[in-house]
């Protein structure tokens, strides 16, 4: 059944201890060990992995991972991810070490080696006029041959290794949910609805914004003035005008057919904003009513009426 989520999901850290025995022979998560050549990729794989809700952890010295691993037993963290690259070349030799001691924790860990054609890394650093990290103000080519042989060691201890020479964002990104995913891999689209008043400003994360102010304003029958488009009276008022209902059937037909597109694209929100003067009345009516019309098309929906609460000037 599609539902409106309006709940925020939080990590708290409990107090860490020692696993019991049993950690120490069932995994209970997944804990990765992302690496590989600077520019091919392991920034973007970070991001997907923290879509994919893993724990993300960027650059750690190898010998705090069996801690680490035991904090996150202890917090009953279940998938994990962690980012290392070149910058942390004086610590490798710890690195085999501590990941030999991950499974004590109740983790299978896997090393994930990132990497691409050397004319394709030179090309991207290029483009994004990026400083090679070992490149020392020398050519990028020989910075990227100096990295090359510096992570070949991590390379070799690599479970797997995803070649990212031809792969374009979105296919990278497909192929770390298709490996990775502990859920369902149809990607579902998480949608904001906003409603908002313009003399309270416009909201600057809005995707999409739709003024309807065009409508007939309910802050001017005096039962209204002092409700808000969630009360059912309010809505009926808003909604019984021909030009209401237009408005309604042309968003709809528009939304049905942009939806699909954004999944395709690889868009995983969406801020849909519809503002009225105040925000109470006509752009909390239509954000209702476009809620329940995405909602009801299995998106995840989060209405969120910014000044529903705000007073009136007097």
């Amino acid at each position: 059944m599609p539902r409106v989520n309006q709940e925020v999901n939080t990590l708290c850290f409990g107090r860490l201890s020692s696993p019991g025995p049993e950690a120490r022979t069932v995994a209970i998560g997944k804990f990765v060990v992302v690496t590989g050549l600077s520019g091919a990729g392991k920034s973007l794989v970070a991001r997907c992995f923290e879509d994919l809700n893993y724990f993300c952890v960027d650059n750690m010295p190898p010998g705090l991972l069996p801690k680490f691993a035991q904090l996150c037993h202890a917090s009953e963290v279940s998938q994990v991810a962690l980012v290392l690259d070149a910058r942390v070349r004086r610590f490798f030799n710890e690195l085999k070490g501590a990941l030999e001691e991950i499974p004590r924790f109740g983790y299978d860990y896997e090393m994930l080696f990132l990497e691409a054609s050397d004319d394709v890394l030179v090309r991207r650093f290029s483009e994004t006029r990026r400083k090679h990290p070992m490149a020392d103000g020398g050519r990028i080519v020989d910075g990227i041959l100096e990295e090359r042989r510096l992570l070949q060691g991590l390379r070799d201890m690599a479970q797997t290794v995803i070649d990212t020479t031809s792969l374009s964002a979105r296919q990278l990104r497909d192929e770390i949910e298709r490996r990775y995913s502990t859920t369902s891999t149809e990607r579902k689209l998480d949608v904001t609805i906003m409603s908002f008043g313009y003399k309270h400003g416009v909201p600057l994360d809005a995707d999409l914004i739709f003024d309807v102010r065009f409508l007939p304003n309910p802050f001017y029958v005096a039962d209204f003035r002092h409700r808000t488009g969630q009360n059912g009276e309010v809505r009926d008022f808003v909604l019984q005008f021909p030009e209401t209902q237009t408005f309604l059937t042309k968003l709809f037909d528009m939304m049905g057919f942009l939806m699909p597109y954004y999944v395709r694209e690889g868009k995983t929100h969406l801020t849909i904003a519809l503002g009225c003067t105040g925000g109470k009345h006509r752009s909390v009516t239509i954000a209702n009513e476009l809620g329940g019309f995405l909602a009801e098309r299995d998106y995840n929906v989060c209405l969120d009426h910014r000044d529903i609460q705000k007073k009136d000037p007097s």
